[in-house]
């Protein structure tokens, strides 16, 4: 009876070592393609998304192309090619996807925009992000509060940078931003010293923060010789770090040249300890974790045949059509309550940013 006991419980273990693997092939194959490694926000975003998708059941296909669009499109080809039944999609140039998103459809694979819109195509089933135009206004009222804060009476000199001009969102950062900032400037509370306003002028390619700093150096040698700048939109955390190095090389952080108030995005690690220094203000956490929940709701519905919750159907028109999204809320965090927001949620420790 004792040996029957152990073949029965033999039995048992075996058919639960086969049981998971086969789940998950039944699920089936979930490819999500990322845009780069060289932004840690990114890194969390597919660490997050495969840690989910893995829990769920599903066999996952995580891809970074390194901000090389033909990179990209092959890693989804591949994707598609493999079997997978959904597409996740953080693009790295939003109008380059139609041909290959047409390959899904074709194949009957559901794509889910990942936090970027991808424009151009009817091939874009949901879109997975957050509120963005709430996050310009977050990061212009944050510059608001901080020069009214600075006991400088204005008006305020300020510059203007913007995202990369082929991600949808940086329009929405900036749109956000300038509902808050350019009332002021139409009063003369606030001056662009350079007088360069508008996508056109203030974009940042690639998000680089290296093409920031080139682009500050030249502002603050042609238009601030005479004066000083109080405050720069920066709408990402690695093009602000890019604008400080190039105000302190000038002298701005020391002596009698206090630093400009300066936004950011995504409470990456260096520059929330650049905001604990004293130099950049600001930044908005996005709560990742969040998001690839939100994404992974979405995948679980349209594999089961059903309509994943969203709650925006209005604002997102890719050119073609307007996506359905669900946009989740982003939060403000500076010297004051980043202790609360980053480290009471856990996302990260207080030994990562001290």
């Amino acid at each position: 009876m004792k040996f029957m006991k152990y073949l029965t419980t033999a039995a048992m273990l075996a058919s639960m070592a086969f049981a998971a693997p086969a789940s998950a092939q039944e699920k089936g194959l979930v490819g999500v393609a990322m845009p780069t490694k060289s932004s840690a926000r990114w890194i969390a975003d597919g660490d997050n998304m495969v840690k989910v998708l893995q829990e769920r059941g599903y066999e996952t296909d995580l891809q970074y192309a390194e901000d090389d669009v033909p990179n990209q499109l092959s890693q989804i080809e591949n994707m598609i090619v493999k079997g997978a039944k959904v597409l996740v999609i953080a693009s790295i140039d939003g109008t380059t996807l139609s041909d290959v998103l047409q390959q899904a459809a074709d194949q009957g694979i559901k794509v889910i925009a990942y936090d970027r819109l991808i424009r151009d195509s009817a091939n874009v089933d949901y879109y997975a992000t957050f509120d963005n135009f709430q996050v310009g206004v977050l990061q212009a009222q944050s510059i608001v509060d901080g020069l009214k804060a600075s006991g400088k009476e204005g008006p305020w000199h300020i510059e203007l940078f913007g995202g990369s001009p082929d991600d949808n969102n940086a329009y929405f950062f900036y749109d956000g931003a300038m509902s808050v900032l350019q009332p002021m400037i139409d009063s003369g509370e606030l001056v662009v010293g350079s007088g360069q306003t508008g996508m056109d002028k203030v974009a940042t390619l690639r998000w680089d923060g290296a093409t920031a700093q080139a682009r500050m150096d030249a502002l603050l040698s042609s238009t601030y010789a005479d004066k000083r700048v109080d405050a720069v939109l920066s709408p990402y955390d690695g093009i602000s770090i890019g604008i400080l190095s190039s105000l302190k090389g000038v002298g701005y952080g020391s002596g009698d040249m206090p630093m400009p108030i300066v936004s950011g995005q995504d409470a990456e690690v260096p520059s929330v300890k650049s905001i604990l220094a004293g130099e950049q203000y600001s930044t908005i956490f996005k709560d990742t974790r969040e998001l690839a929940k939100v994404t992974v709701d979405m995948v679980d519905a349209v594999m089961g045949g059903k309509e994943p919750e969203v709650n925006d159907t209005k604002t997102y028109d890719n050119g073609v059509k307007v996506v359905p999204s669900y946009l989740l809320k982003p939060v403000v965090v500076n010297k004051d309550n980043w202790e609360e927001v980053l480290v009471g949620s856990g996302y990260y420790t207080a030994d990562q940013i001290k």
